[in-house]
Order: C-alpha cells, then sequence, then structure tokens
C-alpha cells in the first residue's frame, strides 16, 4: 500500500535538508511514538551515509516490536529538489519503502513530503494505518519545531 503527505514548513528548503540528514531529527520526529534503538551497527550516525542500520523499534520507546533495517540512499540534491530514501525492511514488514523529497517554495519555506509503500503480508492494511497516524505526527512535530527555530532539537531531546 501505499501514501503520500506534504506539509509546508516555514524555514529555507537547504536548512531543512541539513536536519533531514541527521538522526537526532528522526529521534525527535518519531517521538513519543516510536523510538530506535541502534543494534548494527551500535550507534547511529550523526549524519546518515549511505548504507543500511539496524534498529530495534520501540512504540513508545517502551515496547519493543521487531527489528528494521534503514537502508539509505540519496537520490537526489538540489536545488530544485532534495531527496532521502529509506528502503528498509524488518521482521514486521518486507517492505518499508519511504521517500523524503523538500523541494523550495520561496527563500523562507518549503514543501516536505514522505512518499511510502509498505508491504506487510496481512499485516500491510495494518502497517498502512500505523503509519498514516505516523507521519502525520511527524509532520506536527515537523512543524513546531521550525515554529521554535529548532531549539528543542538543539537541546538534545527528543520531547
Amino acid at each position: 500500500m501505499r501514501m503520500k503527505l506534504s506539509t509546508v514548513l516555514d524555514v529555507p528548503a537547504e536548512r531543512a535538508w541539513v536536519e533531514v540528514q541527521t538522526s537526532r531529527l528522526l529521534e525527535y520526529v518519531a517521538w513519543p511514538l516510536q523510538a530506535f534503538e541502534p543494534l548494527d551497527p551500535p550507534a547511529l550516525p550523526t549524519v546518515w551515509v549511505e548504507g543500511q542500520y539496524l534498529v530495534r523499534l520501540r512504540v513508545f520507546g517502551l515496547f519493543a516490536i521487531g527489528t528494521q533495517w534503514i537502508v539509505i540512499t540519496t537520490p537526489s540534491r538540489g536545488p530544485s529538489k532534495f531527496q532521502m530514501r529509506d528502503n528498509g525492511r524488518g521482521s514486521l514488514v518486507s517492505r518499508w519503502d519511504h521517500l523524503i523529497t523538500i523541494e523550495p517554495l520561496s527563500a523562507t519555506r518549503c514543501r516536505y513530503t514522505d512518499e511510502l509503500e509498505v508491504r506487510a503480508g496481512f499485516s500491510t492494511p495494518f502497517v498502512w494505518a500505523f503509519a498514516q497516524v505516523f507521519y502525520r505526527h511527524r509532520q506536527r512535530r515537523w512543524r513546531g519545531l521550525v515554529a521554535s527555530a529548532f531549539a528543542s532539537l538543539n537541546e538534545g531531546k527528543p520531547a
């Protein structure tokens, strides 16, 4: 199943791109619905580089629900758009293909888009429904982070 969700952020596309490349942003926007415990390697990189990262998924930061491979590629970099892809898979899903696209709208605004294709066998409709909630939550956290001029992110805590 597929989904596509966009939001406008009052931040230059280049700044959004710098932030989206960091693991701290993922941890911030996913919290508290989901947390990622690095397994292999034992720590997530400060800045994502192309490669594979095995994590344990935790719902609400507490309940382990399986493992997931985050498989990072960067299909496109500015100036008309920036993209990062996680073509992951895991113990719960056979395909978690997430494409992030950031497009400049003006010097101070951009469109941030999450596109997802998910396959999880008979569980696909349930995983897709969770993804609908999860990505809306992430984009709400993004908007709040931008409104605070990234202050929450710079404090180093996901809350």
